[in-house]
C-alpha cells in the first residue's frame, strides 16, 4: 500500500474510534492552500481538529511526535480558512486533537496543542 492509502485507513479507524466516544465527524481530509486537516469533528460544545498520526513501530518515534510545531503551525492556518469560511472562530471554542496510532493501539491525545498563529 502507497502512504495515502495508509493514511486514508487509519483515519477512517481514528474517525469510528472518535465517533465511539461520542465525537460527529463533520470533515475527512480538509485541504487549503496552506494544508491539509485530517479531521474535523464536533465534540461537546468544541469544534475540534484532529490530525491522525500512525506508525507500525517506533523505529521513527512515537506518532504523536511527528506532529512537531511545523505541522502545528499549518494545521493552525488550515484551521483558520476553515473558520473563516464558516463563521466559527467567534461563536465556537476549538481545540487541537492527535489521534496517535502504534500498531493497533489508538491514543487520544485531546488540547494536543495551542493554536499557533
Amino acid at each position: 500500500m502507497n502512504k495515502r492509502t495508509v493514511g486514508t485507513k487509519f483515519e477512517q479507524i481514528a474517525a469510528e474510534f472518535l465517533q465511539k466516544n461520542g465525537y460527529e465527524i463533520l470533515e475527512f481530509n480538509f485541504r487549503s492552500r496552506q494544508g491539509e486537516i485530517d479531521l474535523i469533528a464536533r465534540e461537546e460544545e468544541y469544534l475540534v481538529f484532529v490530525e491522525v498520526k500512525y506508525r507500525s513501530n517506533l523505529k521513527s518515534g512515537m506518532p504523536q511526535e511527528a506532529v512537531d510545531l511545523k505541522k502545528q503551525r499549518i494545521i493552525s492556518k488550515v484551521a483558520t480558512y476553515y473558520c473563516m469560511k464558516n463563521n466559527c472562530f467567534d461563536t465556537v471554542p476549538t481545540r487541537f486533537d492527535v489521534v496517535a496510532i502504534l500498531e493497533d493501539e489508538i491514543k487520544l491525545l485531546k488540547n494536543a496543542f495551542e493554536y499557533i498563529p
